[in-house]
């Protein structure tokens, strides 16, 4: 009963061109001409024919932003580190998992973005999950938007404080929220600094006015401006302008969480802010306390590629022309795209059997962009993510840029 009650939930979901495939990535093997690529895969999927089909890739699927998944740097540091402390922390951090490259690694992030402590989490999903149940409960509230990552959601949920979503970076439904829970406890405002799904940037500087005004916090998820966004891709609060201002006393109302399997290449996530605030997370942050850290190896990596993100500054730089040269590319050909200034480029289609239909035309020329459906977006809002790396080449984005055109072309000429 209950498994013939998941096949029936299964296949509705086939129905609607909803139903989601892992598929299985490789690097491209030793003696292909782009082996050690990081923006090419080689993807083993099954079909329902029951086949395997075997593809190599140009990807712009991953969040590789920079390029550095497979960078010497954190390479060779990782195999030095693993060698020296092997390959697991072996416990919890209060146990005996907290070992020297994590606590370097750590202060290292501190400065990166400019606040005085951080503390690292297995994912961005663990630290938000973690931080927000450890800050508020029931009696407070959390005012969160509308377009906020799943793991944002979850937190506030697992909370048990009142939770109020605001329309998509509405300041002006932030400030009444702000002003109609003014009787809670403690007050959280909790933001993506750039949205996964459309790329456009939270008003960080704006939200904290109104945190300030009303004696809430504000806690910002940046996976995906971290690395990226900011003098040497210090953050989008850096971006934004807000590095001095968060130095003073505006730090005491500001939570920042970012991911390190990004643009950073490797993994984890950590939270910063002002002292009292990560001690507290140390002792309540139920995903820190009853977790097994993460391996010293994985640390170790870590620091060469905040090294790698000061330093290479021409990543960013790369970033930012591929953008330029997709948009302007698909503009021409009157693509819908959202207005992103990040590397996070979201071409709309609509309906997903169309998404999933362009997304498959692609693969079958090599290219593999991923098509995003509800409930990850909104119905009729279905697109594919392109994802621009430091590691693709302006040939690259070009081949995308006509391969999208290529259907539109064909329907040009017939008509």
């Amino acid at each position: 009963m209950l498994l013939d009650d998941l096949s029936k939930d299964l296949g509705a979901l086939r129905d609607a061109h909803l139903l989601r495939a892992r598929r299985i990535v490789e690097p491209l093997p030793p003696g292909s001409p782009r082996a050690g690529h990081p923006a090419w895969i080689r993807m083993r999927e099954t079909g329902a024919d029951g086949i395997e089909r075997v593809r190599d890739l140009l990807s712009f699927a991953g969040n590789d932003y920079l390029g550095l998944s497979r960078h010497p740097a954190l390479v060779e540091a990782a195999r030095e580190a693993a060698a020296r402390y092997g390959v697991g922390s072996t416990a919890s951090p209060s146990v005996c998992g907290h070992w020297e490259p994590h606590e370097q690694l750590e202060r290292e992030l501190a400065a990166f973005v400019g606040l005085p402590r951080a503390t690292l989490f297995h994912s961005g999903y663990a630290a938000n999950t973690g931080v927000i149940p450890a800050l508020v409960e029931r009696g407070d509230a959390v005012i969160s938007d509308s377009l906020n990552h799943a793991c944002l959601i979850d937190g506030a949920r697992l909370s048990r404080a009142e939770v109020r979503i605001v329309p998509h970076l509405d300041l002006a439904a932030l400030d009444a929220e702000l002003r109609a829970t003014a009787g809670a406890r403690r007050r959280l405002v909790i933001a993506d600094a750039v949205f996964s799904m459309d790329g456009d940037i939270a008003p960080i500087g704006e939200m904290l006015d109104l945190c300030e005004r009303h004696d809430a916090w504000l806690m910002v998820d940046d996976a995906h401006g971290f690395g990226v966004l900011g003098e040497a891709g210090r953050g989008t609060h850096v971006h934004l302008g807000l590095a001095g201002r968060l130095s003073r006393g505006a730090q005491q109302r500001f939570i920042y969480m970012a991911t390190l399997g990004k643009a950073a290449g490797v993994a984890g996530a950590f939270v910063a802010g002002v002292a009292p605030l990560v001690d507290w997370l140390v002792q309540r942050a139920r995903t820190y306390m009853f977790a097994t850290a993460a391996p010293p190896a994985q640390a170790q990596a870590l620091r060469a590629a905040l090294r790698v993100i000061a330093e290479e500054g021409w990543r960013r730089e790369r970033l930012e022309q591929l953008r330029t040269l997709l948009r302007s590319g698909l503009l021409r050909q009157a693509a819908t795209l959202l207005p992103s200034p990040t590397a996070i480029q979201p071409l709309i289609v609509g309906e997903s059997a169309a998404a999933v239909d362009l997304m498959s035309r692609l693969l079958d020329v090599g290219l593999w962009a991923p098509a995003i459906r509800p409930p990850t977006v909104p119905a009729g809002t279905a697109r594919l993510r392109i994802s621009l790396s430091a590691a693709h080449e302006a040939a690259d984005v070009q081949r995308l840029v006509n391969a999208i055109a290529a259907p539109h072309d064909a329907e040009a000429s017939a008509a």
